[in-house]
């Protein structure tokens, strides 16, 4: 009775289609019944008999559809746990159930960071074939005391991406990042203790990353690029060399220079099993985003890599960063970080490139700006032989500036779609799934950004008279409008601040002055005092002296 009970529930909305279908019947009876004891038939009665029986069936018909179709998408709700927003399901989604997704197309994703990871948490909504190639970048840098401890590989890459890649990631983030501070195990971090007793059990690290799929319930699976030690070293323009990855940035700020290329010792690493077959059987292959020379970049220079991406038929894109990281792509733009690869692997490792449409609140920049950081200059000029798609792919999340997931994947999956379209596959199931659930996901992500707008504006509310309504100017810039007051009040706290200090600067040396001069008064004094006594000494002595005498 109680589940029976659930759907009429407010959250279900069916009550509103039963109670049309219950309105409906009346309607149809009231018809039916005014014909049958009517005595006399007119041509104006039999109208409005007809209209309200017309009205009635109708409302029957209209109700029990939209009913039938609440109730698909409520078992939508219920069973398909890879719906991210489940209060704005549509009937189409209904073919994408737990098992289309196994059907989708098989991507490769190589890169690390959290530009893979964005990529990842985005496509895993489109198809259960994901492969994550994830380069090993800390060989050579300092090892924390759970390394040493467990003899485990630098796979905090390899983590990160199995977070990413998780049906659902918020406790599984924490527990892998989370560092045990008593007892005999303080200092080690959970995700090192698992990979080493997953090394235990499998006998090698290549495996333990591989089976927990099995574990962890991933979607599609991680594998690391290689599983020899290796160093990313940086040869700069002037010649310079530098061995250790983490002081690449600052010995090139220093310097004043940039990297000329990126080198590996030893420069024979071989790839880890199963990693150039995935390059070949892949639908699609996704570089980037992240940092160019020691997350992208090393990845393609593996033995092997390169030479299987180029011979792979699938589709190659590069997704470009949209800040410019300093110390290593200082002022770069959208070309210079394809030349940068192209210098490196050659050509035929990139078919399309997909870039950001640079309309950032200039406010948000400003920040980026302090640390030396900036807009990823869009000059697609100095290339050829590539496709450019110039796409919305950022978010604003917490001030700073990052790539929206979804936007990411929607546009990765589009580009597929239209692939498919050009081979006139329109009728594969690849397609209709691809093609319905790009739909979808843009569908939400209208009503998404409507959620948004309206925030913003009820939070921009008191620029504008509520009675009067939002001007254009206020929709389209809020945003702006918001940052700039931020700003501007921030600004006004400062003034505050540096008047507070001049008023206590000022105080401090007024009551300086005041004490010194209390101080000089009282020295003043005591010195006064100091000459009267000793002026009435010798009086006393002399006065002592005449009264013996006077004895």
């Amino acid at each position: 009775m109680k589940g029976f009970m659930q759907w009429f529930r407010a959250s279900n909305k069916m009550k509103r289609w039963i109670f049309l279908i219950l309105v409906g019947i009346i309607f149809a009876c009231y018809g039916l019944a005014e014909l049958l004891v009517m005595k006399e038939i007119s041509f104006e009665e039999v109208g409005k008999v007809v209209l309200i029986f017309v009205m009635g069936f109708l409302a029957i018909v209209t109700g029990l559809v939209f009913l039938n179709k609440r109730t698909l998408e409520i078992i939508i709700e219920a069973s398909d746990d890879r719906m991210e927003n489940k209060k704005n399901v549509n009937v189409k989604s209904l073919i994408f159930n737990k098992t289309v997704y196994d059907n989708g197309p098989n991507i490769v994703v190589i890169g690390g960071g959290t530009g893979l990871n964005t990529v990842l948490s985005g496509l895993k909504n489109y198809t259960n074939n994901l492969t994550a190639i994830v380069t090993i970048s800390d060989y050579g840098e300092g090892v924390t005391d759970s390394r040493k401890e467990l003899e485990v590989l630098p796979l905090d890459d390899v983590k990160d991406s199995m977070v990413s890649l998780a049906t659902k990631d918020g406790q599984l983030g924490k527990l892998f990042n989370y560092e045990f501070n008593k007892g005999k195990l303080k200092g080690i971090k959970f995700s090192d203790l698992y990979f080493s007793a997953m090394k235990e059990i499998n006998g090698n690290f290549e495996d333990s990353v591989i089976k927990s799929n099995e574990v962890i319930n991933m979607i599609g699976r991680v594998l690391p690029v290689t599983l020899d030690e290796m160093k990313i070293m940086a040869e700069l323009a002037n010649g310079y060399i530098v061995e250790e990855k983490s002081k690449i940035p600052e010995i090139v700020s220093e310097k004043i220079t940039k990297i000329n290329r990126i080198v590996l010792n030893p420069s024979n690493c071989r790839p880890a099993p199963g990693v150039v077959e995935a390059i070949k059987n892949a639908d699609c292959i996704i570089i980037g985003p992240g940092s160019l020379y020691t997350n992208v970049i090393p990845n393609l220079l593996i033995n092997g890599v390169t030479k299987a991406i180029k011979e792979s038929t699938a589709i190659k894109v590069y997704i470009s960063n949209i800040m410019t990281e300093p110390g290593q792509t200082d002022n770069y733009s959208v070309s210079d970080h394809l030349n940068a690869i192209i210098e490196h692997c050659g050509n035929g490792v990139v078919d399309y490139c997909i870039y950001d449409t640079g309309e950032i609140v200039p406010e948000f920049i400003k920040k980026y700006n302090l640390e030396g950081q900036d807009l990823v200059d869009q000059d697609i000029n100095k290339v050829k032989g590539i496709k450019f798609l110039q796409r919305n792919l950022s978010m604003i999340d917490e001030g700073y500036i990052r790539h929206d997931p979804s936007l990411v994947a929607s546009s990765i999956i589009e580009l597929i779609c239209d692939d498919l379209r050009y081979q006139d596959m329109q009728n594969d199931p690849q397609y209709l799934m691809l093609n319905t659930k790009l739909r979808e996901e843009k569908r939400i992500n209208k009503i998404k950004k409507s959620m948004k707008r309206k925030e913003k504006r009820g939070q921009t509310s008191k620029i504008f008279d509520s009675k009067k309504g939002k001007s254009k100017f206020s929709n389209k810039y809020s945003e702006r409008i918001a940052s700039i007051k931020e700003s501007n009040e921030k600004a006004k706290k400062k003034m505050e601040r540096e008047e507070n200090k001049k008023r206590r600067k000022t105080s401090g040396t007024t009551k300086a002055g005041e004490r010194t001069v209390h101080r000089d008064k009282i020295l003043d004094t005591e010195k006064l005092q100091n000459e009267i006594t000793k002026t009435k000494k010798p009086k006393s002595a002399r006065g002592r002296r005449s009264s013996v005498q006077s004895k």
